[in-house]
């Protein structure tokens, strides 16, 4: 049985925040890229500058979510080891 000092409680609580507000922000960017992709998609072309950016928000959200959860891995891992 462990015994966590307080240090290490508010550095996962720091973690797990981070993590959140990761996942918030990619849901958010994800739900953002699918409003604008679905407002003007009949002009299906690199000229509409709404559709291009909504798949770039789509896109984003992955990367957002991607790095999120490696930050949350990593920080867990540390937490661990000491």
């Amino acid at each position: 049985m462990t015994t966590k000092s307080a240090a290490n409680e508010k550095t996962e609580r720091e973690g797990n925040s981070l993590f959140a507000a990761m996942r918030i922000a990619a849901w958010l960017a994800l739900i953002i890229g699918a409003i604008l992709c679905l407002t003007n998609y009949r002009d299906f072309s690199d000229h509409n500058k709404s559709l291009m950016t909504g798949i770039g928000f789509m896109v984003g959200s992955v990367f957002i979510y991607t790095i999120g959860t490696a930050i949350n891995l990593v920080h867990k891992r540390k937490t661990e080891s000491e």
